[in-house]
């Protein structure tokens, strides 16, 4: 399975960055994962709601650039379809076995996502109805995969 993260926003704290860097190494063995990021848009404060459509647009237009036309497209939203662990992992496993092997994440940034990238998605995932920043958000989703594939494996993993 070829899966690509893209996301908006850098990481900017090394412990975010060595966390990261682990999970990729682990999943090394089940997946080809990629992880792309885009530059964020400065949001003024007070922002108008036509400012934060504005920063959505621009958040979103990168984004697209970076998508593979034939991935499967998972947006991460708040109001996104709430799956446990071994619910991800069997979605995935599905994907998999109906030939779609190339399967993109996005992750937008302090707004979320774009109405248009919403729009696009294949499917809305929710991890929690709580928001979290963007970098611990990309190091969560990179766990969650990792699971997924031990999951699917029938390997343990430790709890």
């Amino acid at each position: 399975m070829n899966i690509q993260i893209l996301a908006v926003g850098k990481i900017k704290d090394k412990y975010m960055a060595e966390g990261i860097e682990e999970y990729l190494k682990r999943l090394v063995p089940y997946a080809r994962v990629s992880v792309h990021q885009v530059n964020d848009e400065k949001i003024p404060d007070n922002a108008s709601p036509a400012e934060e459509a504005s920063v959505l647009e621009q958040e979103g237009a990168r984004l697209e650039k970076l998508i593979n036309p034939d991935a499967y497209l998972i947006a991460l939203a708040i109001g996104g379809k709430l799956l446990s662990s071994p619910e991800l992992a069997s979605h995935l496993e599905q994907l998999a076995t109906a030939g779609k092997s190339r399967v993109a994440f996005l992750i937008g940034g302090s707004l979320g996502l774009s109405p248009r990238l919403l729009a696009r998605a294949d499917m809305l995932l929710s991890f929690s109805p709580l928001t979290f920043p963007h970098q611990l958000f990309r190091l969560l989703l990179l766990e969650q995969l990792y699971r997924s594939f031990k999951i699917i494996r029938g390997e343990p993993y430790h709890k």
